[in-house]
């Protein structure tokens, strides 16, 4: 078997990161942001001679995992959120930003708490950078009208 990646060096990297994109995606469930990245990484791994950008990669499968997942609790019924006061920086919009969508949720999350290039979120997020400034303008509109601030952006 060749020579893989180093997950721990990976896991140490971008975990954190990632957890927290997942958090704000899922409207601040922790439970979800826990199993998904585990999941992500487990996957990373099981195809590790797949894999040609992990970062990516997990990003991509952590998204997917999570939209499966809240898309099954949703069909269930579930309804279970959690506060996001202590985990993130963007604590004051947590009650706002459940109420976006989880692709405009994921976008203004990695673009703006992130930092990360318009490309970089639509890679991560496997989809297209006009979709992501789709989700961004939206997401922008929303929290304005939830917030009461005008929309200069």
């Amino acid at each position: 078997m060749s020579e893989g990646h180093d997950f721990d060096a990976i896991w140490h990297d971008i975990s954190p990161a990632l957890w927290r994109a997942i958090l704000a995606y899922s409207g601040g469930r922790r439970d979800v942001a826990d199993d998904t990245v585990a999941e992500a990484f487990a996957r990373a791994i099981e195809r590790d001679g797949q894999v040609r950008d992990p970062k990516a990669y997990l990003y991509r499968v952590a998204f997917r995992i999570a939209s499966a997942e809240l898309r099954l609790d949703r069909n269930a019924g579930t309804d279970v959120e959690e506060a996001l006061e202590d985990e993130l920086p963007l604590a004051d919009l947590g009650p706002a930003l459940r109420q976006l969508s989880p692709s405009q949720r994921a976008a203004v999350f990695l673009h703006y708490e992130a930092d990360l290039p318009i490309r970089e979120v639509a890679r991560l997020m496997g989809t297209s950078a006009a979709a992501v400034r789709v989700h961004l303008m939206r997401g922008r509109r929303r929290l304005a009208d939830l917030l009461g601030e005008d929309d200069d952006d």
